[in-house]
Protein backbone atom coordinates (compact mmCIF):
# COMPACT_ATOMS: atom_id res chain seq x y z
CA UNK A 1 0.00 0.00 0.00
CA UNK A 2 3.06 2.42 1.20
CA UNK A 3 4.46 1.54 -2.27
CA UNK A 4 1.53 2.48 -4.14
CA UNK A 5 1.07 5.57 -2.44
CA UNK A 6 4.27 7.12 -2.93
CA UNK A 7 4.32 5.77 -7.05
CA UNK A 8 0.70 7.95 -7.39
CA UNK A 9 2.44 10.93 -5.55
CA UNK A 10 5.40 10.47 -7.61
CA UNK A 11 3.23 10.41 -10.77
CA UNK A 12 1.46 13.58 -9.76
CA UNK A 13 4.66 15.28 -9.31
CA UNK A 14 5.15 14.50 -12.79
CA UNK A 15 1.80 15.89 -13.88
CA UNK A 16 1.95 18.63 -11.89
CA UNK A 17 5.02 20.13 -13.62
CA UNK A 18 4.07 19.54 -16.55
CA UNK A 19 1.18 21.64 -15.88
CA UNK A 20 3.73 24.45 -14.89
CA UNK A 21 3.56 24.01 -11.56
CA UNK A 22 5.28 21.48 -8.96
CA UNK A 23 3.91 20.94 -5.34
CA UNK A 24 6.55 23.69 -4.26
CA UNK A 25 4.08 26.26 -5.88
CA UNK A 26 2.32 27.88 -3.46
CA UNK A 27 -0.80 26.94 -4.78
CA UNK A 28 0.56 23.65 -4.95
CA UNK A 29 -1.58 22.03 -2.32
CA UNK A 30 -4.64 22.74 -4.29
CA UNK A 31 -3.28 21.44 -7.35
CA UNK A 32 -2.35 18.42 -5.47
CA UNK A 33 -5.91 18.19 -3.79
CA UNK A 34 -7.32 18.14 -7.29
CA UNK A 35 -5.20 16.05 -9.13
CA UNK A 36 -5.20 13.13 -6.39
CA UNK A 37 -9.35 13.75 -6.38
CA UNK A 38 -8.75 13.07 -10.51
CA UNK A 39 -5.65 10.46 -10.55
CA UNK A 40 -6.14 9.98 -14.09
CA UNK A 41 -3.23 11.47 -16.10
CA UNK A 42 -5.07 11.35 -19.10
CA UNK A 43 -7.73 13.17 -17.47
CA UNK A 44 -6.09 15.86 -15.61
CA UNK A 45 -4.58 17.10 -18.59
CA UNK A 46 -7.92 17.77 -19.78
CA UNK A 47 -9.04 19.19 -17.05
CA UNK A 48 -6.22 21.68 -14.98
CA UNK A 49 -4.32 24.68 -16.67
CA UNK A 50 -2.48 26.27 -14.97
CA UNK A 51 -0.98 29.84 -16.01
CA UNK A 52 2.12 27.88 -17.23
CA UNK A 53 0.59 25.58 -19.60
CA UNK A 54 0.35 26.44 -23.48
CA UNK A 55 -3.18 26.24 -23.45
CA UNK A 56 -4.04 28.47 -20.33
CA UNK A 57 -4.54 31.67 -22.67
CA UNK A 58 -6.49 30.09 -25.15
CA UNK A 59 -8.62 28.53 -23.03
CA UNK A 60 -9.12 31.34 -20.65
CA UNK A 61 -10.18 34.08 -23.53
CA UNK A 62 -11.85 31.57 -25.61
CA UNK A 63 -15.27 32.63 -24.17
CA UNK A 64 -14.81 36.06 -23.11
CA UNK A 65 -16.98 38.76 -25.07
CA UNK A 66 -15.66 41.07 -23.30
CA UNK A 67 -12.31 41.97 -23.95
CA UNK A 68 -12.03 45.16 -21.82
CA UNK A 69 -11.38 42.12 -19.43
CA UNK A 70 -8.83 40.17 -21.32
CA UNK A 71 -5.89 43.12 -20.75
CA UNK A 72 -2.19 42.19 -19.62
CA UNK A 73 -3.48 43.61 -16.41
CA UNK A 74 -6.68 41.12 -15.55
CA UNK A 75 -6.27 39.50 -12.78
CA UNK A 76 -6.01 35.96 -13.91
CA UNK A 77 -6.87 32.92 -12.00
CA UNK A 78 -4.34 30.66 -11.11
CA UNK A 79 -5.77 27.87 -12.72
CA UNK A 80 -8.70 26.78 -15.03
CA UNK A 81 -10.90 23.93 -14.16
CA UNK A 82 -12.89 22.27 -16.95
CA UNK A 83 -14.58 19.80 -15.75
CA UNK A 84 -15.72 16.24 -17.82
CA UNK A 85 -18.17 14.88 -15.23
CA UNK A 86 -20.12 16.14 -12.06
CA UNK A 87 -17.18 14.40 -9.79
CA UNK A 88 -14.20 16.96 -11.10
CA UNK A 89 -16.80 20.03 -9.92
CA UNK A 90 -17.16 18.77 -6.64
CA UNK A 91 -13.66 17.89 -6.30
CA UNK A 92 -12.55 21.80 -7.25
CA UNK A 93 -15.24 22.72 -4.81
CA UNK A 94 -13.66 20.52 -2.49
CA UNK A 95 -9.83 21.67 -3.05
CA UNK A 96 -10.77 25.41 -3.32
CA UNK A 97 -13.10 25.60 -0.20
CA UNK A 98 -9.90 23.36 1.78
CA UNK A 99 -7.08 25.64 0.42
CA UNK A 100 -8.66 28.96 0.50
CA UNK A 101 -9.54 29.48 -3.43
CA UNK A 102 -12.39 31.61 -4.47
CA UNK A 103 -14.44 30.36 -6.81
CA UNK A 104 -15.54 31.73 -10.15
CA UNK A 105 -17.79 29.96 -12.01
CA UNK A 106 -18.12 30.39 -15.96
CA UNK A 107 -20.97 29.27 -18.34
CA UNK A 108 -20.60 31.25 -21.19
CA UNK A 109 -18.44 34.52 -20.64
CA UNK A 110 -20.89 36.61 -22.00
CA UNK A 111 -20.53 38.15 -18.36
CA UNK A 112 -20.77 42.36 -18.97
CA UNK A 113 -18.80 42.96 -16.09
CA UNK A 114 -16.23 39.89 -15.64
CA UNK A 115 -17.06 38.54 -12.46
CA UNK A 116 -16.96 35.19 -13.67
CA UNK A 117 -13.72 35.05 -15.04
CA UNK A 118 -12.04 37.63 -12.91
CA UNK A 119 -11.26 38.59 -8.95
CA UNK A 120 -8.96 40.51 -6.88
CA UNK A 121 -8.26 37.88 -4.57
CA UNK A 122 -6.82 34.58 -5.26
CA UNK A 123 -9.15 32.40 -7.39
CA UNK A 124 -9.77 29.66 -9.83
CA UNK A 125 -12.09 29.59 -12.80
CA UNK A 126 -14.66 26.46 -13.09
CA UNK A 127 -15.28 26.69 -16.59
CA UNK A 128 -18.52 24.70 -17.72
CA UNK A 129 -17.62 23.92 -21.37
CA UNK A 130 -17.72 21.01 -21.29
CA UNK A 131 -21.22 20.56 -19.83
CA UNK A 132 -22.92 21.33 -23.09
CA UNK A 133 -25.74 18.54 -24.07
CA UNK A 134 -29.16 19.56 -25.35
CA UNK A 135 -31.70 16.63 -25.05
CA UNK A 136 -35.00 17.75 -26.77
CA UNK A 137 -38.17 15.61 -25.81
CA UNK A 138 -40.16 17.06 -28.11
CA UNK A 139 -43.23 14.66 -27.11
CA UNK A 140 -43.22 15.62 -23.52
CA UNK A 141 -42.23 19.31 -24.77
CA UNK A 142 -39.41 19.73 -22.53
CA UNK A 143 -35.31 19.83 -23.17
CA UNK A 144 -32.63 19.12 -20.31
CA UNK A 145 -29.87 21.40 -21.48
CA UNK A 146 -26.11 21.52 -19.41
CA UNK A 147 -25.16 24.86 -18.37
CA UNK A 148 -22.21 25.40 -20.69
CA UNK A 149 -24.36 25.62 -23.79
CA UNK A 150 -25.08 28.38 -24.99
CA UNK A 151 -28.67 30.12 -26.42
CA UNK A 152 -27.69 29.15 -29.93
CA UNK A 153 -27.22 25.44 -29.34
CA UNK A 154 -30.39 25.21 -27.79
CA UNK A 155 -32.51 26.45 -30.10
CA UNK A 156 -30.98 24.88 -32.72
CA UNK A 157 -31.31 21.40 -30.55
CA UNK A 158 -34.92 22.37 -30.67
CA UNK A 159 -35.30 23.87 -34.04
CA UNK A 160 -33.36 20.17 -35.34
CA UNK A 161 -36.40 18.22 -33.70
CA UNK A 162 -39.46 20.55 -34.46
CA UNK A 163 -40.62 23.68 -36.35
CA UNK A 164 -43.70 24.53 -33.37
CA UNK A 165 -41.73 24.31 -29.85
CA UNK A 166 -39.63 26.97 -28.60
CA UNK A 167 -37.96 28.54 -26.09
CA UNK A 168 -38.66 32.11 -24.27
CA UNK A 169 -34.77 33.35 -24.13
CA UNK A 170 -32.51 35.94 -25.41
CA UNK A 171 -31.68 36.63 -28.94
CA UNK A 172 -27.87 36.42 -28.65
CA UNK A 173 -27.17 33.18 -29.57
CA UNK A 174 -23.83 32.76 -28.45
CA UNK A 175 -24.87 33.53 -24.19
CA UNK A 176 -24.39 30.74 -21.95
CA UNK A 177 -27.42 29.03 -20.45
CA UNK A 178 -26.02 28.66 -17.03
CA UNK A 179 -25.87 32.92 -16.75
CA UNK A 180 -28.83 33.49 -18.63
CA UNK A 181 -30.99 31.17 -16.40
CA UNK A 182 -29.24 32.23 -13.05
CA UNK A 183 -30.34 35.73 -13.73
CA UNK A 184 -34.03 35.42 -15.31
CA UNK A 185 -33.43 35.33 -19.52
CA UNK A 186 -35.95 37.82 -21.74
CA UNK A 187 -36.37 37.93 -24.64
CA UNK A 188 -38.78 38.17 -27.81
CA UNK A 189 -41.26 35.11 -26.45
CA UNK A 190 -41.50 37.31 -23.26
CA UNK A 191 -44.37 39.14 -23.81
CA UNK A 192 -46.24 35.86 -24.69
CA UNK A 193 -44.30 33.84 -22.44
CA UNK A 194 -42.78 35.50 -20.06
CA UNK A 195 -38.95 34.56 -18.76
CA UNK A 196 -36.76 32.00 -19.68
CA UNK A 197 -36.22 31.18 -15.90
CA UNK A 198 -40.17 30.94 -15.45
CA UNK A 199 -40.16 27.76 -18.12
CA UNK A 200 -37.44 25.86 -15.70
CA UNK A 201 -38.68 22.82 -14.01
CA UNK A 202 -35.45 20.51 -12.65
CA UNK A 203 -31.96 21.13 -12.25
CA UNK A 204 -28.97 19.50 -11.16
CA UNK A 205 -26.94 21.36 -9.39
CA UNK A 206 -23.85 20.92 -6.79
CA UNK A 207 -23.88 23.29 -3.24
CA UNK A 208 -21.30 24.28 -1.01
CA UNK A 209 -20.91 20.50 0.62
CA UNK A 210 -20.98 18.77 -2.85
CA UNK A 211 -23.89 16.98 -2.77
CA UNK A 212 -25.80 16.89 -5.85
CA UNK A 213 -28.99 17.95 -6.14
CA UNK A 214 -32.24 17.81 -7.65
CA UNK A 215 -35.67 20.03 -7.38
CA UNK A 216 -37.15 17.48 -4.72
CA UNK A 217 -33.93 17.00 -2.36
CA UNK A 218 -33.36 20.83 -2.82
CA UNK A 219 -36.58 21.80 -1.68
CA UNK A 220 -39.04 24.70 -3.32
CA UNK A 221 -37.05 27.66 -1.58
CA UNK A 222 -33.65 27.17 -3.23
CA UNK A 223 -35.40 25.75 -6.44
CA UNK A 224 -37.18 29.19 -6.31
CA UNK A 225 -33.66 30.88 -5.56
CA UNK A 226 -31.65 29.73 -8.79
CA UNK A 227 -34.42 30.95 -10.91
CA UNK A 228 -33.46 34.61 -11.20
CA UNK A 229 -31.64 34.84 -8.08
CA UNK A 230 -28.24 35.21 -9.69
CA UNK A 231 -25.54 32.64 -10.45
CA UNK A 232 -21.95 32.05 -9.14
CA UNK A 233 -24.53 32.42 -5.29
CA UNK A 234 -26.12 29.17 -4.58
CA UNK A 235 -24.50 26.37 -5.82
CA UNK A 236 -23.02 25.37 -9.55
CA UNK A 237 -26.12 24.52 -11.58
CA UNK A 238 -24.59 22.06 -14.12
CA UNK A 239 -27.96 21.17 -16.09
CA UNK A 240 -31.97 22.81 -16.43
CA UNK A 241 -34.72 20.88 -17.38
CA UNK A 242 -37.09 23.17 -19.30
CA UNK A 243 -40.80 23.31 -20.43
CA UNK A 244 -41.03 24.28 -24.61
CA UNK A 245 -43.70 26.31 -25.53
CA UNK A 246 -45.42 26.45 -28.79
CA UNK A 247 -45.08 28.99 -31.70
CA UNK A 248 -45.98 29.20 -34.98
CA UNK A 249 -44.43 27.31 -38.54
CA UNK A 250 -44.15 30.65 -39.79
CA UNK A 251 -43.53 33.74 -37.85
CA UNK A 252 -42.80 37.81 -39.30
CA UNK A 253 -40.58 39.96 -38.87
CA UNK A 254 -39.91 43.83 -39.80
CA UNK A 255 -37.84 46.31 -39.30
CA UNK A 256 -38.63 50.01 -40.03
CA UNK A 257 -35.86 52.56 -39.38
CA UNK A 258 -37.07 56.43 -38.56
CA UNK A 259 -33.98 58.84 -38.01
CA UNK A 260 -34.51 62.95 -36.34
CA UNK A 261 -35.03 64.07 -39.35
CA UNK A 262 -37.84 61.57 -40.32
CA UNK A 263 -40.05 62.50 -36.82
CA UNK A 264 -37.71 59.48 -34.73
CA UNK A 265 -38.58 61.50 -31.46
CA UNK A 266 -42.30 61.80 -32.11
CA UNK A 267 -43.12 57.99 -33.36
CA UNK A 268 -41.39 56.72 -30.30
CA UNK A 269 -43.07 59.13 -27.77
CA UNK A 270 -46.29 57.44 -29.19
CA UNK A 271 -44.71 53.59 -29.23
CA UNK A 272 -44.77 53.69 -25.36
CA UNK A 273 -48.02 54.39 -25.21
CA UNK A 274 -49.38 51.23 -27.34
CA UNK A 275 -46.13 48.40 -27.15
CA UNK A 276 -47.11 47.05 -23.87
CA UNK A 277 -51.02 47.50 -25.17
CA UNK A 278 -50.78 44.91 -27.84
CA UNK A 279 -51.84 41.23 -28.10
CA UNK A 280 -49.44 39.10 -26.62
CA UNK A 281 -48.32 37.59 -29.86
CA UNK A 282 -46.59 40.69 -30.60
CA UNK A 283 -42.92 41.60 -29.47
CA UNK A 284 -41.75 45.33 -30.46
CA UNK A 285 -38.45 46.56 -29.53
CA UNK A 286 -36.87 49.77 -30.69
CA UNK A 287 -33.07 49.99 -30.99
CA UNK A 288 -31.35 53.68 -30.84
CA UNK A 289 -27.82 54.56 -32.13
CA UNK A 290 -25.67 56.95 -34.47
CA UNK A 291 -25.81 56.26 -38.19
CA UNK A 292 -24.94 58.49 -41.09
CA UNK A 293 -27.30 61.32 -42.24
CA UNK A 294 -28.78 61.97 -46.20
CA UNK A 295 -25.97 65.06 -45.72
CA UNK A 296 -22.33 64.08 -46.82
CA UNK A 297 -20.58 64.24 -43.78
CA UNK A 298 -23.12 64.32 -41.16
CA UNK A 299 -24.09 62.00 -38.39
CA UNK A 300 -28.08 61.76 -37.34
CA UNK A 301 -29.60 59.21 -34.81
CA UNK A 302 -31.63 56.39 -36.18
CA UNK A 303 -34.56 54.22 -33.74
CA UNK A 304 -34.94 51.14 -35.47
CA UNK A 305 -38.52 49.70 -34.97
CA UNK A 306 -38.45 46.29 -34.68
CA UNK A 307 -41.12 43.65 -34.22
CA UNK A 308 -41.52 39.82 -34.00
CA UNK A 309 -45.01 38.31 -34.22
CA UNK A 310 -46.09 34.85 -33.83
CA UNK A 311 -48.06 34.74 -36.83
CA UNK A 312 -48.39 35.62 -40.42
CA UNK A 313 -47.80 39.06 -42.57
CA UNK A 314 -51.56 39.33 -43.53
CA UNK A 315 -52.43 39.28 -39.90
CA UNK A 316 -49.88 41.71 -38.91
CA UNK A 317 -50.22 44.78 -41.64
CA UNK A 318 -53.50 45.05 -40.31
CA UNK A 319 -52.66 44.97 -36.57
CA UNK A 320 -49.78 47.71 -36.38
CA UNK A 321 -52.03 49.82 -39.20
CA UNK A 322 -54.72 50.23 -36.61
CA UNK A 323 -53.00 49.95 -33.30
CA UNK A 324 -50.05 52.09 -34.25
CA UNK A 325 -50.45 53.58 -37.89
CA UNK A 326 -47.48 56.19 -37.15
CA UNK A 327 -45.12 53.76 -37.80
CA UNK A 328 -46.30 53.55 -41.39
CA UNK A 329 -45.36 49.70 -41.36
CA UNK A 330 -45.60 48.17 -45.17
CA UNK A 331 -45.54 44.76 -46.30
CA UNK A 332 -42.06 44.93 -48.00
CA UNK A 333 -40.57 46.42 -44.56
CA UNK A 334 -41.70 42.49 -43.20
CA UNK A 335 -40.55 38.93 -43.71
CA UNK A 336 -42.03 35.42 -43.26
CA UNK A 337 -39.72 32.85 -41.32
CA UNK A 338 -39.21 30.08 -38.69
CA UNK A 339 -39.03 31.13 -35.19
CA UNK A 340 -35.25 29.67 -34.95
CA UNK A 341 -34.80 32.00 -37.95
CA UNK A 342 -36.51 34.89 -35.79
CA UNK A 343 -33.33 34.85 -33.29
CA UNK A 344 -30.65 35.05 -36.20
CA UNK A 345 -32.47 37.89 -37.19
CA UNK A 346 -32.59 39.80 -34.15
CA UNK A 347 -29.18 39.17 -33.77
CA UNK A 348 -28.07 40.76 -36.67
CA UNK A 349 -27.28 37.11 -38.36
CA UNK A 350 -27.72 35.59 -41.80
CA UNK A 351 -31.30 33.67 -41.67
CA UNK A 352 -29.57 30.55 -43.49
CA UNK A 353 -27.88 28.50 -42.58
CA UNK A 354 -29.47 28.16 -39.48
CA UNK A 355 -26.39 25.50 -38.29
CA UNK A 356 -24.17 29.32 -37.58
CA UNK A 357 -26.70 28.89 -34.07
CA UNK A 358 -23.73 26.30 -33.30
CA UNK A 359 -20.99 28.87 -33.90
CA UNK A 360 -19.71 30.37 -30.78
CA UNK A 361 -17.50 32.80 -32.26
CA UNK A 362 -19.91 34.08 -34.55
CA UNK A 363 -20.12 37.56 -32.96
CA UNK A 364 -16.99 40.20 -33.00
CA UNK A 365 -16.01 40.51 -29.24
CA UNK A 366 -15.53 44.18 -28.13
CA UNK A 367 -14.53 46.05 -24.80
CA UNK A 368 -18.23 47.19 -23.38
CA UNK A 369 -19.76 48.78 -20.63
CA UNK A 370 -23.84 48.26 -20.12
CA UNK A 371 -26.60 49.51 -18.22
CA UNK A 372 -30.60 48.62 -17.69
CA UNK A 373 -33.02 50.62 -16.82
CA UNK A 374 -36.94 50.07 -16.72
CA UNK A 375 -39.21 52.26 -17.46
CA UNK A 376 -43.02 52.71 -15.73
CA UNK A 377 -44.25 56.16 -17.19
CA UNK A 378 -44.31 57.26 -20.41
CA UNK A 379 -41.17 59.97 -21.31
CA UNK A 380 -41.89 63.47 -22.74
CA UNK A 381 -41.02 63.76 -26.49
CA UNK A 382 -38.57 67.10 -24.85
CA UNK A 383 -37.13 64.29 -22.42
CA UNK A 384 -36.83 61.78 -25.47
CA UNK A 385 -35.32 64.52 -27.84
CA UNK A 386 -32.28 65.49 -25.00
CA UNK A 387 -32.00 61.12 -24.53
CA UNK A 388 -31.46 60.86 -28.37
CA UNK A 389 -29.08 63.50 -28.48
CA UNK A 390 -26.58 62.92 -26.43
CA UNK A 391 -26.00 59.60 -29.07
CA UNK A 392 -23.85 62.70 -31.40
CA UNK A 393 -21.44 63.34 -29.33
CA UNK A 394 -18.21 61.53 -30.27
CA UNK A 395 -18.28 58.65 -27.59
CA UNK A 396 -21.68 57.05 -28.94
CA UNK A 397 -20.37 56.26 -32.02
CA UNK A 398 -20.51 52.26 -31.00
CA UNK A 399 -23.07 52.84 -28.76
CA UNK A 400 -26.89 51.42 -28.42
CA UNK A 401 -29.55 51.73 -26.41
CA UNK A 402 -32.27 48.17 -26.94
CA UNK A 403 -35.45 49.47 -25.70
CA UNK A 404 -38.17 46.44 -25.36
CA UNK A 405 -41.53 46.45 -24.81
CA UNK A 406 -43.09 44.85 -21.52
CA UNK A 407 -46.75 43.95 -20.44
CA UNK A 408 -48.34 40.64 -22.16
CA UNK A 409 -47.54 37.96 -19.85
CA UNK A 410 -45.03 39.87 -17.71
CA UNK A 411 -48.23 41.66 -16.75
CA UNK A 412 -49.70 38.65 -14.82
CA UNK A 413 -46.65 37.06 -13.34
CA UNK A 414 -46.59 37.95 -9.93
CA UNK A 415 -43.48 39.98 -8.55
CA UNK A 416 -42.83 37.31 -6.36
CA UNK A 417 -43.04 34.01 -8.10
CA UNK A 418 -39.14 34.25 -8.87
CA UNK A 419 -36.43 36.28 -7.52
CA UNK A 420 -36.66 38.65 -10.95
CA UNK A 421 -39.23 40.96 -9.77
CA UNK A 422 -39.30 43.33 -12.75
CA UNK A 423 -42.98 42.32 -14.10
CA UNK A 424 -46.26 44.07 -14.09
CA UNK A 425 -46.46 47.49 -14.66
CA UNK A 426 -43.45 48.45 -16.79
CA UNK A 427 -43.68 49.72 -20.30
CA UNK A 428 -40.32 48.56 -21.36
CA UNK A 429 -36.73 47.94 -20.61
CA UNK A 430 -33.71 49.98 -21.83
CA UNK A 431 -30.46 48.43 -21.86
CA UNK A 432 -27.66 51.13 -22.71
CA UNK A 433 -24.31 49.57 -24.26
CA UNK A 434 -21.12 51.84 -25.42
CA UNK A 435 -18.43 50.37 -27.31
CA UNK A 436 -14.47 51.21 -28.13
CA UNK A 437 -11.72 49.48 -29.20
CA UNK A 438 -8.80 51.85 -27.37
CA UNK A 439 -8.62 50.10 -23.99
CA UNK A 440 -6.75 53.19 -23.06
CA UNK A 441 -9.79 55.36 -23.84
CA UNK A 442 -11.75 53.27 -21.97
CA UNK A 443 -12.78 56.45 -19.18
CA UNK A 444 -13.98 58.46 -22.05
CA UNK A 445 -16.60 56.00 -23.32
CA UNK A 446 -17.56 54.88 -19.33
CA UNK A 447 -17.84 58.30 -18.68
CA UNK A 448 -20.26 58.58 -21.35
CA UNK A 449 -22.49 55.77 -20.66
CA UNK A 450 -22.85 56.99 -16.70
CA UNK A 451 -24.07 60.33 -18.13
CA UNK A 452 -26.74 58.80 -20.23
CA UNK A 453 -27.84 56.99 -17.23
CA UNK A 454 -27.82 59.94 -15.28
CA UNK A 455 -29.78 61.79 -17.82
CA UNK A 456 -32.55 58.93 -17.97
CA UNK A 457 -32.75 58.87 -13.96
CA UNK A 458 -36.37 61.41 -13.99
CA UNK A 459 -37.57 58.73 -16.54
CA UNK A 460 -36.97 55.36 -15.03
CA UNK A 461 -38.55 53.39 -12.41
CA UNK A 462 -38.01 55.26 -8.81
CA UNK A 463 -37.45 53.88 -4.77
CA UNK A 464 -35.74 51.62 -5.87
CA UNK A 465 -34.51 52.55 -9.80
CA UNK A 466 -34.71 48.90 -10.84
CA UNK A 467 -31.57 47.26 -12.66
CA UNK A 468 -31.72 44.09 -14.81
CA UNK A 469 -29.05 41.25 -13.04
CA UNK A 470 -27.97 39.98 -16.64
CA UNK A 471 -26.72 43.11 -17.33
CA UNK A 472 -24.67 43.15 -13.85
CA UNK A 473 -23.46 47.02 -13.10
CA UNK A 474 -20.91 46.82 -10.18
CA UNK A 475 -21.61 50.98 -10.32
CA UNK A 476 -24.76 50.10 -8.14
CA UNK A 477 -23.07 49.00 -5.35
CA UNK A 478 -20.85 45.78 -4.73
CA UNK A 479 -19.95 43.60 -1.65
CA UNK A 480 -16.73 43.52 0.06
CA UNK A 481 -15.03 40.56 -1.86
CA UNK A 482 -12.52 39.48 1.51
CA UNK A 483 -14.74 39.39 5.16
CA UNK A 484 -18.27 39.76 5.59
CA UNK A 485 -20.73 41.93 3.45
CA UNK A 486 -23.68 43.39 5.73
CA UNK A 487 -27.42 42.78 4.10
CA UNK A 488 -27.05 47.17 4.45
CA UNK A 489 -24.27 46.97 2.07
CA UNK A 490 -25.65 44.17 -0.10
CA UNK A 491 -28.83 45.85 -0.26
CA UNK A 492 -27.49 48.93 -2.19
CA UNK A 493 -27.55 46.74 -5.44
CA UNK A 494 -29.45 43.97 -4.66
CA UNK A 495 -32.63 45.81 -4.16
CA UNK A 496 -32.43 47.24 -7.59
CA UNK A 497 -31.95 43.92 -9.02
CA UNK A 498 -34.36 41.93 -6.87
CA UNK A 499 -36.13 44.54 -4.59
CA UNK A 500 -38.80 42.94 -1.79
CA UNK A 501 -37.21 39.50 -3.27
CA UNK A 502 -33.94 40.48 -2.13
CA UNK A 503 -34.36 39.71 1.90
CA UNK A 504 -35.72 35.88 0.57
CA UNK A 505 -32.37 35.28 -1.03
CA UNK A 506 -30.62 36.61 1.67
CA UNK A 507 -32.40 34.16 4.13
CA UNK A 508 -32.01 31.22 1.67
CA UNK A 509 -28.51 32.31 1.05
CA UNK A 510 -27.96 32.23 4.50
CA UNK A 511 -29.10 28.54 4.82
CA UNK A 512 -27.78 26.49 2.11
CA UNK A 513 -24.37 28.70 2.25
CA UNK A 514 -23.98 29.78 5.90
CA UNK A 515 -20.18 30.32 5.08
CA UNK A 516 -20.38 32.27 1.58
CA UNK A 517 -18.22 30.21 -0.31
CA UNK A 518 -20.14 30.88 -3.58
CA UNK A 519 -19.25 34.58 -3.91
CA UNK A 520 -18.69 37.51 -6.20
CA UNK A 521 -19.29 41.32 -6.32
CA UNK A 522 -22.76 41.11 -6.51
CA UNK A 523 -23.85 37.63 -5.06
CA UNK A 524 -26.50 37.13 -2.67
CA UNK A 525 -24.46 37.29 0.90
CA UNK A 526 -25.64 35.31 4.11
CA UNK A 527 -26.64 37.23 6.94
Amino acid sequence: MKVLQLSVLSFLIVILSLNGATLAHPYGDFLHCLSLRISNSSTISKVIYTQNNPSYSSVLNASIHNTRFATPTTPKPYAIITPLKTSHVQSTIYCSKNHGFQLRIRSGGHDVEGVSYVSQVPFVVLDLVNFRDVKVDTKNEVAWVQSGATTGELYYGIASKTQTLGFPAGICHTIGIGGHLSGGGFGILGRKYGLAADHVIDVKLVDANGRVLNRKSMGEELFWAIRGGGGNTFGVVLAWKVKLVPVPPVVTVFTVNKNLEQNATKIFHRWQYIAHKLPNELFTAVWVMKVNSSQVGKKTVQAGFRGMFLGGVDELIPLIQHEFPELGLAKENCTQMSWVQSILYFGGLPIQPVNILLNRSALPVSSLKAKTDFVREPMSETGIEGFMNMFLEEEADFAITMIEAFGGRMDEIRENELPYPHRAGILFESTYIVQWTNEAEAGRYISWIRRLYSYMASYASKSPREAYYNYKDLDLGTNNIVGYTSYEQASVWGLKYFKNNFKRLVQIKTKVDPMNFFRNEQSTPPL
